[in-house]
């Protein structure tokens, strides 16, 4: 039996205060308006802070549920839209920041993006809960915060528009 002292969050709780943060700097981007320094900086964290993110949770969540016969659809599922979540970021970031386009294409990410980590907190993690061992959420907790520093820390804006993607 995994032994937790009072106040340990598991990785449940973790990933969704990430999923918070990334609510928060969506709003932010949002009240701001054309080619300022402040989107420019607030765009530029929320990419990092996504693609560290996901890597981190594909490294330690999503490795540890596609062993998992009973959750490698919604394993894949969510993989997948991480990649498409990757390369909206990455088109947002090819598009004028001026442009009514860089606007659209933002809200579009938004609505995306609130649509999976809402799917992951409302139905993945809750199933996901019931198939982990003690060693597995030891493991993933473990994985999880060593590769976020590091996933964070090396994540770049990269622009380029969708129809340029190499898949």
């Amino acid at each position: 039996m995994n032994v937790r002292t009072i106040g340990q969050e598991d990785i449940f709780e973790r990933l969704k205060e990430d999923h918070d943060r990334h609510r928060e700097l969506f709003d932010r981007i949002e009240a701001t308006h054309g080619e300022s320094e402040e989107r420019k900086e607030l765009f530029e964290q929320l990419t990092k802070e996504l693609k560290g993110h996901a890597a981190a949770e594909e490294q330690a969540l999503y490795s540890t549920m596609m062993r998992k016969p009973e959750t490698t659809d919604e394993t894949r599922h969510s993989v997948a839209e991480h990649h498409e979540i990757d390369e909206a970021l990455n088109d947002i970031a090819a598009t004028d920041m001026s442009s009514g386009a860089w606007l659209t294409k933002f809200k579009q990410l938004r609505h995306d993006y609130l649509h999976h980590i809402d799917e992951e907190e409302e139905d993945h993690f809750p199933d996901f809960a019931e198939h982990l061992t003690d060693r597995d959420e030891q493991f993933m907790e473990a994985v999880f915060e060593r590769r976020k520093q590091r996933e964070t820390s090396q994540a770049d804006v990269t622009p380029e528009r969708k129809e340029e993607a190499k898949e």
